[in-house]
């Protein structure tokens, strides 16, 4: 119950402090950060999926061979 209050009271503070006519008025501050981390978050989900789906083809040549292994040890 505590970490729904605090994720509520993050949130809160986040629309907060990025309303423009706000004391904060941090909206710009967020735009420019987000539009300088794009392309790092852009790469690193790029090499994650890379390497998910190089896992993934690994997985179904390893279930296809025992599979086949299987099929022959009937």
């Amino acid at each position: 119950m505590f970490t729904i209050i605090l994720g509520l009271l993050f949130v809160g503070f986040t629309v907060f402090a990025c309303l423009p006519m706000g004391p904060l008025a941090w909206g710009d501050d967020v735009i420019s950060f987000l539009k300088g981390c794009a392309p790092v978050l852009s790469a690193l989900f790029g090499f994650i999926c890379f390497f998910i789906g190089a896992a993934d083809i690994k997985d179904k040549k390893e279930a296809k061979k025992e599979e086949e292994e299987a099929e022959e040890n009937k």
